[in-house]
């Protein structure tokens, strides 16, 4: 259980996510997968990042029940915060990262991939805000890099989700395969991106980075604020107290 990297081939390093059972990451494992990407971002031999999950769905956002754990907002803080960081690793990685997504990709799971330079992503794969209801605000940022601005709204307000399908009609998924495909999928667009010159490579990521319309580091801490606000107004414990009761 955890963040672990390996080096399935020449210039690509392949982060693995595992927390059992749906991947909803507690506070230190968002600090341990940012840590994993700058790593891996700062290694002159790596040229491409492929982030990816083992088990039934690549990220189901923030461990909920740590936070209802917590009688005070050390938790929450902690969740913000790492979210933060990890989604600021993605997007400041120093070469181009490749988001693998298998099953469920929800809550912070949205601020991964939409931080990553490119998505590949299962037949199965699905990708949701459900913030609304958990108590929570936050990764409209990221989500309105993957959909047009207004369904954007409608998926965030309803908390329903988009499928790989949909993402990949509207260009933000490069590539759809079957669930068992998916590694080798993402392992080739790595080892392509992977094949170009290290040094000109970096050099493409940061120009990239300095064009975007969106400043997606002050915009999410924005969204962040929000978070915040909602849990001094008492309303996110409220709705927070019934994730896992529902009917």
């Amino acid at each position: 259980m955890g963040v672990s990297t390996a080096r399935p081939g020449n210039g690509i390093c392949l982060v693995t996510v595992a927390y059992p059972p749906v991947n909803a990451l507690p506070v230190q494992g968002w600090y341990d997968l940012a840590e994993a990407l700058r790593t891996a971002g700062r290694d002159p031999e790596v040229r491409c990042v492929v982030l990816a999950a083992a088990g039934r769905g690549f990220n189901a956002g923030v461990d909920i029940k740590e936070m209802q754990r917590d009688t005070g907002h050390d938790a929450l803080i902690g969740a913000n915060r790492g979210c933060y960081e990890a989604f600021s690793a993605v997007y400041d990685c120093e070469v181009p990262v490749v988001a693998a997504v298998n099953g469920f990709c929800l809550g912070g799971g949205i601020g991964l991939v939409g931080n990553a330079d490119a998505i590949v992503a299962s037949d199965d794969a699905t990708f949701g805000l459900p913030e609304l209801d958990r108590g929570a605000l936050g990764a409209a940022t990221h989500l309105a890099r993957l959909v047009p601005h207004h369904l954007m709204r409608a998926l965030y307000y309803t908390s329903r989700t988009a499928t790989a399908a949909e993402l990949l009609a509207h260009g933000s998924v490069w590539k759809v395969v079957p669930r068992e495909e998916l590694r080798d999928a993402a392992l080739e667009l790595a080892g392509e991106i992977a094949r170009k010159d290290g040094y000109l490579i970096r050099l493409a990521k940061a120009a990239i980075n300095g064009i975007d319309p969106v400043d997606v580091h002050r915009s999410y801490r924005f969204e962040q604020g929000f978070t915040f606000e909602a849990n001094l107004s008492g309303v996110a414990d409220r709705v927070r107290d019934t994730f896992g009761k529902e009917a």
